[in-house]
């Protein structure tokens, strides 16, 4: 019997089937079986060319969505069911990720939530934004009556993967052609569900003007779905709550929407008025602001008033826009006149502006030529930009100004240097004399700059010619190895000097001595003879917030008390809500999101476990075990895109599972022969150029004015000596 069912169900609508499928065979996986319902000839002739490796199960044109999905299951043999539109996709990975998912699960869960990827006619590859609310259940089966936030979730059947029993125990009730409505009755129905928070479905919008016009009874039907579940939800007060919440909200979106003839927008209003009040649940509080209104306007049934409502909002809104926009105009024709009269001053050669991570402080690239600038240049003043709220978190002494201010455009006019791990914005001008040094802050695994065109998640709607002209005023490039100087004069095509010097901020990997590694571990609270490994995870474009990809608890119980996990979120979700707050309690998982430098953490680590951060490339400086845990490496390949294959070309031993890392933590395949082989291979073809005096190179090359063959030459790699392992450093 296999773990899962994949039932692909429905006709070849604009031949998405097709795409779907030449993915599923890609792939193919012994535990896994894949069931096509096939409706029409089209469809059929498209899953026949995939066989033996699909199960067909032909059906005639017009067989319905619920008459599809049922043939499916009943020919279906796995334990868990996994339905999936055939105009929808999967992304790559996504069936192994469910099946190794479900196999982990008690048999008191009936229903598996994913999260999933939204497409249309127009884009591809963009995040849910149910991400949240799956890392929020975390990775524990609930009830419910428990967790009755997750009905909020989208209502998808694609993102439910349903325990082969409990369908056929409900089948009447889930066999239906709204799927919305199947999606949350099986929620409902259900006696326990678990969460997979990792994206393993991708639901495809087709264009509304190729698809047949939406019916007046089609309208109606929303509000009967909402009626009908709230049945099924009369005696679970915390979910009936939830559900009446979503019902309104879904019918007055509906309503606003427009796109009702009038006479039918008047009966929808009049529908969902009565199942408002017939259904509010006893001593149900309406929300106050405009909501309450909406809601009270409903409840009466006043369709006149709401339409007058509607058109006094739509009023209100535009004055405050008109008033808005003339503020902000006036204040930027302020700001702009003040710069404008800064640009006519003569540019100070001693004065250097620096940024790092849009404006967070003092760090990467830019804070370690700061530092070296004051050693070999101090007549140059250098001044950080930094938001307000980060402000209080400078060094002392640190002369800086707050974005927008009028200091902070006089600065940007008159400096000399102007020094950035990212870009300035638009409206800073490259003045003739002024020179801009742009350092990065990795090295690229990920396609970045005009690379990421193809890449609609990735690019989340940049716009690639206003790229082009901040990445015009760059002067030079700081590169850490012959890879990532090719890959940022293709991404970033432009007049600018690549700068084959080193990343400044790798330097400390070969200064930092054995007093510093004890101090930072100190400050750790990692005592002497435990194991320390850095958990740094990336982001990932499909996803809405951070989720940590693995059960941090069950790790740290697996690893024992002598080893601490150091676990560091992206820095994009800076000032979101840790979920750490429950397993750091351990004592073994230690929450270092916040801490800075970075570098500290990578020094006082004895292994780093990573996907796909730059950070890895910046740790085999130190020659120390690296493991990769790669567990959506297709989807993240596919959606946001890399320039070279990890799993042919890592640092170390590769996990696919938690159970693998967990493996390789516990046994010697973490720093054996093997791992230390396809290290030294990563750290000859990334670590090219940095040897500890990258910084050097940068502040005489550009704040000095050396010609390149006046520069200390990088020291081959044999030849560095790393800082030394908290193992020498801190002996037990």
């Amino acid at each position: 019997m296999p773990e899962l069912s994949v039932v692909v169900h429905g006709p070849n609508t604009q031949d998405h089937l097709t795409g779907l499928l030449d993915s599923l065979a890609a792939h193919p996986l012994p535990d896994i079986e894949i069931v096509v319902a096939a409706v029409g000839d089209w469809a059929r002739r498209t899953a026949q060319r995939h066989a033996p490796h699909v199960l067909v199960v032909p059906l005639p044109d017009g067989t319905s969505d619920a008459a599809a999905r049922a043939a499916g299951a009943a020919r279906a043999t796995g334990r868990w069911l996994h339905f999936v539109r055939a105009k929808d996709g999967l992304p790559p990975g996504s069936p192994r990720s469910v099946a190794e998912r479900v196999a982990e699960l008690p048999g008191t869960v009936d229903v598996l939530l994913l999260d999933h990827l939204r497409s249309a006619w127009h884009s591809s590859g963009l995040p849910s934004a149910d991400g949240p609310l799956l890392a929020r259940a975390g990775r524990t089966d609930v009830a419910l009556d428990d967790s009755a936030y997750l009905l909020r979730l989208t209502p998808l059947l694609g993102t439910r993967v349903l325990r082969a029993g409990f369908w056929r125990a409900h089948d009447e009730a889930l066999t239906t052609d709204d799927e919305p409505h199947a999606a949350l009755a099986a929620l409902l129905l259900a006696d326990r569900v678990a969460c997979l928070p990792h994206v393993a479905h991708e639901d495809r919008r087709l264009r509304p003007a190729s698809l047949p016009p939406v019916t007046a009874e089609q309208r109606y039907a929303l509000v009967d779905r909402y009626e009908s579940l709230l049945d099924l939800a009369r005696e679970r007060p915390a979910v009936y709550t939830v559900l009446y919440e979503i019902m309104v909200r879904d019918c007055l979106r509906t309503f606003a929407g427009g796109g009702m003839p009038d006479q039918v927008a008047k009966e929808f209003f009049h529908r969902a008025s009565v199942a408002a009040l017939r259904r509010r649940p006893e001593g149900y509080l309406r929300p106050a602001g405009f909501e309450g209104i909406r809601r009270s306007l409903l409840e009466e049934g006043a369709y006149t008033k709401y339409r007058a409502f509607q058109r006094a909002n739509r009023t209100r809104r535009t004055v405050r826009s008109t008033v808005r926009t003339g503020s902000h105009r006036l204040a930027t024709q302020v700001r702009d006149l003040q710069y404008r009269r800064a640009l006519h001053r003569p540019v100070d050669p001693r004065l250097a502006v620096f940024a790092a991570y849009w404006n967070r402080g003092v760090a990467c690239n830019p804070a370690a030529i700061a530092a070296k600038l004051a050693e070999l240049a101090p007549h140059i003043h250098p001044v950080w930009v930094v938001t307000d709220r980060n402000a209080a978190l400078l060094p002392p002494g640190t002369d800086h100004v707050v974005p927008g201010t009028r200091r902070y455009w006089e600065v940007l006019a008159t400096a000399k240097y102007l020094v950035n791990n990212v870009n300035f914005p638009n409206a800073v001008v490259k003045r003739p004399d002024a020179v801009h040094l742009q350092t990065h802050h990795g090295t690229p695994l990920k396609r970045m700059g005009l690379d990421q065109m193809p890449y609609p998640a990735a690019a989340q709607g940049l716009d690639f010619a206003a790229l082009l002209e901040r990445v015009d005023k760059w002067d030079y490039s700081v590169s850490a190895n012959s890879h990532t100087t090719r890959m940022w004069e293709r991404a970033y095509p432009s007049r600018f000097v690549s700068l084959d010097h080193g990343y400044p901020r790798n330097d400390v990997y070969y200064t930092a001595g054995a007093d510093d590694i004890r101090a930072v571990r100190e400050r750790l609270g990692i005592a002497p003879g435990r194991r320390a490994v850095l958990y740094a995870p990336t982001h990932r474009d499909y996803e809405a917030g951070w989720t940590p990809r693995l059960d941090l608890a069950a790790l740290a119980d697996r690893l024992g008390e002598d080893t601490v996990l150091l676990v560091r979120g992206h820095y994009f979700y800076e000032g979101a809500a840790s979920p750490l707050t429950g397993p750091r309690r351990l004592g073994r998982i230690v929450d270092v999101s916040s801490y800075d430098p970075v570098e500290e953490l990578c020094l006082a680590a004895d292994a780093l476990v990573t996907d796909y951060s730059s950070i890895m490339f910046d740790y085999a400086n130190l020659d120390r075990p690296l493991i990769i845990h790669a567990d959506d490496w297709e989807t993240y390949r596919t959606t946001r895109g890399v320039y070279f294959d990890l799993m042919a070309e890592a640092p170390g031993p590769v996990a696919r599972t938690q159970e693998e890392l967990t493996g390789i933590l516990t046994t010697d395949a973490w720093h054996d022969e093997s791992a230390a082989k396809a290290r030294a291979a990563f750290r000859r073809r990334f670590c090219e150029y940095d040897d500890g005096r990258a910084a050097e190179r940068v502040v005489r090359r550009v704040f000095l004015g050396q010609d390149e063959a006046s520069l200390p030459r990088v020291l081959p790699i044999e030849q560095r000596t790393p800082a030394p392992s908290p193992e020498e450093a801190c002996p037990s």
